[in-house]
Formats: structure tokens, sequence, C-alpha cells
């Protein structure tokens, strides 16, 4: 069975075909020309082309983006079957399409694009290279071996299938402003329905995909799109209201919002970033959500870190990494990611992890994050620290596998800075 077949909707075959629309087809290829030979990123160049017809309706914008994502999550698979090497010219792309198409169950219009589409011979290559895994799960041969190196081939196997799914579009619930009940019964009355996940105390997972950011919930600053397992990051750290606790690597801030909620807007989070503009947009994602104890430092030099040396209760290094554990959201990562990147991260971590701790006071706690699965940027990053800075003790490591959660691979790391004595 094809690891994409249409999902089990009230929708049937016919409605599916109803929308194998020319002007749906050809924005798909045109997306996907950029994404595969421009190299833009899948999710700039989605937003770009549900803008492109006003009259386009929710089902429309819905086939764009998600047959586009289909096409960059199994870029390998389609080439190989449809017989186009990369860089693809349009006919190539209209050539992988009719893959995608007849891989799903749907009849090809009666189109020159698709004219001689051998549709069995499709069927038959599929389950030909579906028996090797680089191609079936569409994956570079280097990171397949990488991968296979770290964690095993049984693993692997495993987890990069479950990263190839479709992610669950998960929300945290701004305890700030309202509950989990509370607004699961207004998204209901908005036709949104919602549901618990066990063991996430502020998640609730939409039963259908649909467009939250139009809601008035939103609007309010309710709730946050975040993915489940980096809602645990936040937790592992154990804040209480009045400490002092830094965001070292906070971005436009979903981590940092959600310890705003857990210290109840009580004490001072420091939110840091290299980057400025990063930093703004979490200055206006922190006013929609009412999250008043929030701080922003650019990183614009070793002045704003050695300031804080020793002074916080609690810090966290959500280090930059191969974002592995993400390939559910970001299919295209797969395609960008290079060998000489990841050991080019690893050396950032290090010297992250090095230079940032010293902000932890004596008595206080670190904790070390990634959304990779690589032990190379996990345990052995937190080992080599550890090893050199003896003031510094381990408490304990939480490792999510997609395979295992059904959320994104992610691992945390907790230590503790022992006291003067």
């Amino acid at each position: 069975m094809h690891p994409i077949n249409i999902k089990k909707t009230n929708e049937t075959l016919e409605d599916v075909l109803m929308r194998l629309h020319r002007n749906l087809c050809f924005a798909t290829v045109d997306g996907l020309l950029q994404i595969f030979n421009e190299d833009m990123y899948a999710d700039k160049v989605v937003q770009q082309l549900l803008k492109r017809d006003k009259r386009w309706g929710s089902r429309d914008r819905g086939f764009v983006a998600e047959t586009t994502y289909d096409m960059v999550r199994w870029k390998r698979l389609y080439s190989e079957i449809a017989n186009v090497k990369p860089p693809f010219n349009r006919d190539d792309i209209w050539r992988m399409f009719a893959v995608w198409a007849t891989l799903k169950g749907i009849k090809l219009p009666d189109w020159k694009y698709f004219e001689n589409t051998p549709t069995r011979k499709i069927k038959g290559r599929f389950d030909e290279l579906s028996k090797i895994r680089k191609i079936k799960e569409s994956i570079p041969d280097w990171l397949d071996n990488l991968a296979v190196k770290e964690i095993g081939e049984a693993i692997w196997s495993k987890e990069i299938t479950a990263l190839n799914e479709q992610a669950a579009v998960v929300l945290r619930v701004n305890t700030l402003k309202t509950t989990k009940d509370k607004l699961q019964a207004v998204l209901f009355d908005a036709n949104i329905e919602t549901e618990h996940i066990k063991n996430y105390p502020d998640a609730l997972k939409l039963t259908e995909r649909t467009n939250v950011f139009a809601t008035e919930a939103f609007k309010k600053g309710n709730f946050e799109v975040q993915d489940a397992s980096s809602q645990l990051v936040a937790e592992f750290l154990d804040v209480k209201p009045g400490m002092k606790v830094v965001d070292t690597c906070a971005g436009a801030g979903g981590k940092t919002l959600h310890l705003a909620a857990l210290m109840e807007n009580k004490g001072q989070i420091i939110a840091m970033d290299l980057y400025e503009n990063k930093l703004k947009e979490l200055k206006r994602r922190a006013k929609r959500a009412g999250a008043h104890n929030v701080e922003m430092r650019v990183i614009d030099s070793t002045k704003p870190i050695k300031k804080l040396y020793d002074k916080a209760d609690r810090v966290l290094i959500d280090a930059p990494c191969s974002g592995l554990g993400v390939l559910k959201r970001n299919p295209d990562a797969k395609w960008k990611l290079q060998p000489e990147f990841i050991e080019k991260i690893k050396k950032t971590q290090t010297e992250i992890l090095g230079r940032y701790s010293k902000m932890v006071k004596p008595g206080g706690q670190l904790v070390y994050a990634t959304c990779s699965i690589l032990p190379s940027e996990n345990e052995k990053q937190v080992k080599t620290f550890l090893g050199a800075n003896n003031e510094f003790t381990f408490v304990k490591e939480r490792k999510i596998l997609a395979h295992e959660s059904g959320f994104d691979g992610f691992y945390m790391a907790l230590l503790k800075r022992n006291e003067k004595g």
C-alpha cells in the first residue's frame, strides 16, 4: 500500500477527482520547479501559491498545499519511477505528477502532459522500488547511511517511515488566558474538533486539518500551534514563578511563551537570539499571548552573554541542529541537508553549550535540547560537555522518537550546576 493514500474523510474518490483542475495542477508544478531547482523553502513557496487565485476555496488551497508537500516528501521515489533526474524541467515534473496521481488511484485527465503515461508500469516500478528503503522512503544515500550508523537499521527503518507521515496539527493552550476545556469548547463552536493527548497537559490535537489561524481564539492569544514533543521541553526545565530564566536560542519564541505561561507571568524571562527579526516576531506573539515577563536581547557580541554569567536560575539551550526529528513538517530538509552542515552544526552545538552554560548560577539548572534524533547531536554532546565541565551534574534525559510518540523526534537533557561549597 502506498504510504500516502487518500485520507479517510467523508470525501469520496469522485470528490478528489473533481479537484484535479488544470489551474491547481499548474500552480503545483510551478511551485515544485521553484522548490526543486531554485532551492526555495517549501513552506514559503506554498504560502505564495495559496495567494495565487482569490477564487480558490479551502479545498482548492488544501489540494495545492498537500500535493506540493507530498511531491517534495516522495521526490526520490517519484523521480525514480518516472525515470527523470534533477535538475527537473517542466515535463519531468508533469511525469512525476502522473506518478503521484496514478499511485493515489486518480484517473488522469485527457491532457497533453499525461499522454502515454504507462499506468501499469508505474505500479510495477513502485512495487519493485519499495523493496529498497532509501528509495521507498525517499532519502539521500548519505543520510540513510548516517542514520543506520548512528541509531541502527531496525530503529531507523521505523523512524523514517514515521517521519514521512504528515504531521498532526497540535495546539498548545495558553494557560495565561484560558483552560484546555474552555478552548476545546470555543473551537467546537467554531466547527473545529480537537482531542486531548494523554501525558501532554497543555495540548489539543485537531481531528481534521483546518486553518486555525483564522479563528477568534487564535487572534485573542488563547493558543499557539506547537508540536506535542516541542511542548515537553519547557516543562522539562522545571521553572517556577518568580525565577530568572534565559532562553538562549529563542527564535520566534514558541518555547519562550510556554515558559511564560508555566511561570504564570511572574519572574523574568530573557529571550535571546542572533537574529533581531525573530525576536521582533516573538515580541508580537508575546503581546498577543499576554506574556508580560519576557525581555528580548539580541546576541550581537559576547557582551549580552557575559553579563548574565552566574545569574540565571534556569537556562534553556534549544540548540541549532540538523532538524532530522521534524521531517514530518519540513520534508524539503531531506534534500537541503548536507553532511558538511551536520559536521559544522555539531561544532556550533559544542561551542554554544560551553559558553551559554556559564549563565547558570550555582544550584541552577540547564536544559540542552534539539529536534534531532542523532546521538552525535544529543547524548554525545552532553557527555563531552560533562567531561569538560565538572561543576555540572547530569540529572535526566528524554529521547523522543517519532515512531513511538506519533509526534516529532526530540531530545532533551537536564543538567544541574553544583552549589559552590
